[in-house]
């Protein structure tokens, strides 16, 4: 949660978890879907969680009492892998194995926009300031702009699957994991590489996150490890 005092987890036996951040111990019970959870993400202020499902459905999810909140949304048409709410909390973007990323109305639920142009189901998204970043089965990371809805630039150089992207606290920085057990860091502005890739994991990068500074990057990866990178020494 953005308070740090809560984890939610998703899971294949389709429920949604709440935790204590410190204690570690349940909260509340578990929400329930009708089919496994993908992806679970936090509003800014914490107050709601959406998920992303197998049944191709997101729902909302009061994150205080675990109630669902309105009506699932439809129109992906496969399973929906990640989902974001935007920083102003007004937008919830999803990412969907029919490789497209839809934009939905945080309040009412409505359609907003598709954003077409992966050839790959997608693997992660989240927001910057101005942006959404995507990446994808198809090995790039692309940046879309949130107000025009149009895509701004394709980043190539990962030679499998892109399973996670991340913005630094700035946005100055992008940075994804990928299948082929690299991390990339990349100018957000222009779309060049940072550096070289950080070589280390035996396998697949899951997850990436930049720590609050910006200075330092948490991975982990099917090799079992989590790792912490210094990107500035």
């Amino acid at each position: 949660s953005p308070d740090g005092r809560q984890l939610c987890s998703a899971s294949d036996d389709r429920t949604i978890r709440r935790w204590g951040a410190e204690s570690g111990a349940p909260i509340g019970k578990p929400m329930t879907c009708h089919s496994g959870v993908n992806s679970v993400a936090y509003c800014p202020d914490g107050t709601q969680i959406v998920s992303g499902n197998d049944d191709s459905t997101i729902h909302l999810w009061d994150a205080s009492t675990g109630y669902a909140l309105g009506v699932p949304l439809e129109g992906h048409m496969s399973f929906v892998w990640c989902v974001a709410f935007s920083p102003d909390r007004a937008c919830i973007a999803s990412g969907s194995s029919d490789n497209t990323i839809r934009l939905w109305d945080s309040i009412t639920g409505a359609h907003l926009a598709t954003l077409n142009g992966h050839v790959g189901r997608l693997g992660s998204l989240c927001f910057s300031p101005v942006h959404i970043v995507s990446g994808s089965a198809d090995k790039t990371v692309r940046i879309w702009n949130v107000a025009t809805r149009q895509l701004e630039r394709t980043l190539a150089g990962h030679c499998d699957f892109v399973r996670s992207v991340a913005v630094s606290p700035s946005g100055r920085y992008i940075a994804s994991g990928s299948d082929d057990n690299t991390i990339r860091i990349w100018d957000a502005e222009t779309g060049e590489g940072v550096g070289t890739p950080l070589i280390g994991n035996t396998d697949a990068v899951f997850s990436v996150e930049f720590s609050p500074d910006g200075r330092s990057i948490a991975s982990g990866a099917m090799d079992n490890a989590v790792r912490v990178w210094d990107l500035f020494e």
